[in-house]
């Protein structure tokens, strides 16, 4: 379990990625939270073309992101600050309304880093534990 804090809308906002995030995601939004976090990195990585200068950017720079990618950012970003903090609001809409309007690019990358690092924890725990029960 990994707890992160960002500062969002000048407001410092927990985070927390663990095991149960996927269950938890599942059961709030009836979709799989691993193909919603690769279809967000992905998405995250794109290069475009810049109309103005024809020259490719990171997407960074650019605003090339879906609507559904959007709704997916924002339901991660909801699962993971309900799963740290139990106080905020059970409906999405009502803790979105305790914010200005933020930079995607902001949040993302630091969202896609604290369940990098919880995904990396589990897969050094489990090698750690084969290598113990190995014969």
């Amino acid at each position: 379990m990994i707890e992160k804090t960002i500062e969002i809308s000048g407001q410092p906002v927990a985070f927390k990625a663990s095991a149960a995030i996927p269950r938890l995601y599942r059961a709030k939004f009836h979709r799989d939270i691993f193909k919603d976090f690769a279809k967000l990195e992905k998405s995250s990585k794109k290069k475009t073309k810049s109309k103005e200068t024809d020259k490719t950017e990171p997407a960074s720079q650019t605003f090339d992101f879906e609507p559904e990618d959007l709704e997916i950012f924002e339901n991660l970003a909801y699962v993971m600050a309900y799963h740290a903090d139990k106080s905020i609001p059970t409906d999405i809409n009502d803790w979105l309304d305790r914010f200005d309007v933020f930079s995607i690019y902001q949040i993302l990358p630091q969202l896609l880093e604290l369940w990098g690092l919880n995904l990396s924890t589990e897969v050094e725990a489990k090698k750690k534990l084969d290598k113990l029960t190995a014969r």
